[in-house]
């Protein structure tokens, strides 16, 4: 009776469609491409009704949920448990998700709706992806304390080839900043270690007197225990760090208070 009464509603549903859902095989069915399309809208009218759900909480003073976020790896040393820390003090019943992706997976997962924010250094121009602030987060270059480059206010890409070098690998929005930078020049980099780990080319930089690159915040504190000099080559000095939503998402309330907070907090460091 339930099998029949669906099938009922599927040929219903059919015909005020004009096309047909299911592809009737002799062992069971099969979406057309029209099921498919209708499949994508049903998932997302559910989503939407979650959303409409939490806001309502939110109406009543009860923010609670789950915040997820993908993020580059250089906002998770300082900038974002800091503003995780102060989210939560405020709205103890909000969880978060965090994981760290290069660009294409930080856009990937916004597109998907993996993810309710990320914050990235390169949007991909996606056009479903919609930058809400920036704030500039120019690229440095860190050397140990006794490094001979470690006086310098300043360097540029040159400046390091007579030291080791390590890069991080092409996944990473600091290396596409690096290799149009280096397109530009007369010259090539030849690094001695390549990672997606940022940490990885830190650890590295201190214990072989090796250069390694890294985005740096305005206020943030430096732990890595490495001294950091901008970099002034085009391209390096004026790199920004994006929040970025789904173009046309109504975000969950509690993810839409964090990305209140995070364009706060740009707004004080771009003061700093």
């Amino acid at each position: 009776m339930v099998s029949s009464a669906l099938n009922r509603r599927i040929l219903d549903l059919e015909e005020e469609l004009g096309s047909p859902l299911f592809e009737r095989l002799p062992r069971g069915v099969r979406p057309t491409a029209a099921g498919d399309l209708f499949l994508a809208y049903v998932r997302r009218s559910i989503r939407e009704l979650e959303q409409v759900g939490a806001q309502i909480e939110g109406l009543r003073g009860l923010l609670r949920g789950r915040v997820r976020i993908a993020v580059a790896e250089s906002v998770t040393g300082h900038m974002l448990p800091t503003a995780i820390a102060r989210f939560q003090a405020g709205h103890p019943n909000v969880a978060f998700s965090v994981w760290m992706d290069g660009p294409k997976g930080l856009a990937d997962a916004l597109a998907t709706d993996a993810a309710d924010l990320i914050l990235t250094h390169d949007p991909l121009d996606r056009p479903e992806v919609s930058v809400v602030t920036s704030v500039r987060q120019p690229l440095c270059a860190l050397v140990a304390p006794d490094h001979p480059l470690a006086s310098r206010a300043t360097l540029q890409l040159r400046d390091c080839l007579d030291f080791p070098i390590a890069m991080p690998d092409v996944t990473l929005a600091a290396r596409t900043l690096i290799d149009r930078a280096v397109a530009r020049a007369s010259f090539k980099l030849e690094p001695a270690l390549v990672s997606n780990s940022v940490e990885l080319t830190r650890t590295f930089a201190r214990q072989n007197h090796a250069v390694c690159f890294q985005f740096r915040i305005a206020g943030s504190p430096d732990v890595s225990g490495l001294v950091t000099i901008p970099l002034t080559d085009p391209g390096l000095a004026e790199a920004r760090l994006m929040l970025a939503v789904r173009r046309n998402r109504v975000l969950p309330v509690a993810a839409a208070a964090f990305a209140q907070l995070l364009e706060e907090l740009f707004e004080d460091i771009s003061l700093v």
